[in-house]
């Protein structure tokens, strides 16, 4: 990977104090997979707005030295006690070039199911290793957990005191602060409406369900299979609400949404017998291709299919699928194409996976011959030392996440973003 441009971009580490410090020496650092990069200007960002700063647990800052020599810091320079590495989580909009640069004790647990991102400070203000890949105003943190809430969500109960699915989504929105949950009660934009709490899939980084060695899933799974009626009653007020409605199916607090294929067709039904706004989206790991093709039949506008590699031995690493493979996933594109839905992928972005350039070729190759229209980026939240212990090893070099955007910007007809957009 060419490191071009060096600037100086200082480390910035946590005290026992719960001080941020810019150390005076050590340049900054990031990691691609396992591999120690110093920061530059291509991979960098200023802080962006409703980004939030928080401590690698365990992990101690790696810096680079003023000989080139990338050395740890165990104790604060200019306070008593140990340093601490620190990351940002990045708001929607905005894609991880880079990971935080630190070391951790082998007989750590994994770290908690965030998308930690590499940050420095630079002649006194933050940055972060990050590519603004999205508009990202709709998901600034600032249009959510408003004052009001809570008396939106008691107001939208009442009117529907019977309705499982918005009981789970004041759940969700009050204390999960799921910001697709909390939409469904501010009206606007895209709302989550899950259905289906079984999977087909065994996902390492799953957020609802994680076995008791692991990290703790930060939201629990939804635990009935609603009614076409409960999810109609939901679906139709948001979808009649304004400009850029969305519903989707297939949230972080539920499983496979296919798999309750006959539930969410006959709601498309009710649906749209009621309203023939706003775009009715679902998000899927296009394992069951029957059940794929029953929804996208029934009328959905748009789905979003999540990877991770377009190499099998990959694929199947992360996602552990039961009774489906990769090119179960790609004939369920290819169903939804056929029946006019709009496809995308939800590509599920590490930097040292994603952008090696074995996994970059599969996956421009993959995108252009499912006719994919639109990739969104999401920075994958997991432990990436716990991962890359349970992953085949990539061949090829990392040529960098900037490359991987470089060259899914070269395939006719594809879009990148971050996040689902109306299609009606």
């Amino acid at each position: 990977m060419n490191r071009r441009d060096i600037a100086l971009y200082h480390l910035l580490f946590a005290g026992d104090d719960g001080q941020l410090y810019d150390h005076r020496t050590l340049r900054a650092a990031g990691r691609t997979g396992d591999r120690f990069v110093e920061l530059v200007d291509e991979d960098m960002e200023k802080l962006p707005s409703g980004a939030s700063l928080v401590l690698v647990p365990g992990g101690t800052p790696v810096g680079l030295t003023r000989a080139g020599q990338f050395t740890t810091l165990e104790q604060n320079p200019w306070a008593d006690g140990r340093s601490w590495a620190v990351g940002a989580l990045l708001p929607q909009g905005y894609t991880r070039t880079l990971l935080p640069s630190y070391m951790r004790h082998k007989q750590e647990r994994p770290l908690p199911l965030l998308g930690y991102t590499a940050v420095a400070c630079r002649n006194g203000e933050l940055y972060a290793a990050a590519r603004r890949t999205d508009e990202p105003d709709r998901w600034n943190p600032a249009h959510y957990d408003t004052a009001d809430l809570p008396a939106r969500v008691r107001g939208k109960l009442a009117s529907l005191p019977e309705n499982r699915i918005l009981s789970h989504l004041a759940h969700c929105a009050l204390e999960y602060h799921c910001f697709t949950a909390q939409n469904i009660f501010y009206g606007r934009w895209e709302g989550g409406l899950p259905v289906s709490p079984a999977c087909n899939a065994r996902c390492l980084g799953c957020i609802s369900l994680q076995p008791a060695d692991c990290c703790p899933s930060p939201q629990t799974r939804i635990k009935f299979r609603p009614t076409p009626v409960e999810v109609a009653e939901a679906a139709v007020p948001h979808l009649d609400g304004g400009e850029g409605a969305i519903v989707s199916f297939g949230q972080g607090c539920e499983g496979e949404p296919a798999l309750a294929a006959g539930i969410i067709a006959e709601a498309i039904g009710l649906i749209r017998g009621a309203t023939g706004l706003g775009t009715i989206n679902m998000n899927s790991n296009g394992g069951h291709t029957a059940g794929v093709k029953d929804i996208c039949r029934a009328g959905l506008d748009a789905i979003r299919v999540s990877l991770i590699s377009a190499l099998e031995d990959t694929y199947n690493a992360y996602y552990r699928p039961r009774d489906y493979g990769l090119p179960d996933v790609r004939r369920s594109l290819d169903a939804a194409a056929s029946h006019g839905v709009c496809t995308s992928l939800n590509l599920l972005v590490l930097p040292g996976l994603t952008d090696r350039a074995d996994e970059v070729k599969a996956l421009v190759d993959f995108v252009g011959e499912a006719g994919v229209e639109l990739v969104q980026l999401r920075n994958l939240n997991i432990d990436p030392d716990w991962l890359f212990e349970r992953l085949p090893g990539g061949g090829g070099d990392i040529i960098g996440v900037t490359g991987l955007l470089e060259a899914l910007e070269e395939v006719p007809g594809l879009s990148v973003g971050s996040y689902s957009h109306p299609v009606r």
